[in-house]
């Protein structure tokens, strides 16, 4: 059977729900430039909760979009980085970056519009 996200039960599905998610977008654009401990990521990423960070780690991770590194050191040091599967990506969410920053001014004066209405 041919993938089709249309399709409810295609797991091409959830591969789109996975990098069409707002906060794995802004994980891969914060690795895309190299590893981050988790602290930084959390820093980088106004809003996110510790709990919705560690959701998005583990769920890239599981995906194969980024490696979680422990090293041996006290206090321990955990770095994530994207894999190649997850660099694939970056062109992808860059440019819905790109986007979303060059036409925010538009979406903005439609949704006053459609507010006004």
């Amino acid at each position: 059977m041919e993938p089709d996200p249309f399709n409810r039960n295609c797991g091409s599905r959830q591969v789109i729900d996975r990098i069409g998610d707002r906060w794995s977008v802004l994980v891969v654009l914060t690795l895309a430039d190299g590893a981050k401990r988790y602290g930084e990521l959390a820093q980088r990423i106004d809003g996110i909760s510790q709990k919705m960070l560690t959701q998005t780690l583990r769920g890239l991770e599981r995906d194969g979009l980024v490696t979680r590194t422990v090293h041996a050191s006290v206090p321990p040091r955990v770095d994530y980085e994207l894999t190649g599967l997850g660099h694939s990506l970056v062109d992808l969410v860059a440019g819905l970056e790109a986007w979303a920053t060059t036409h925010l001014g538009e979406v903005e004066a439609a949704r006053a519009r459609y507010d006004t209405r």
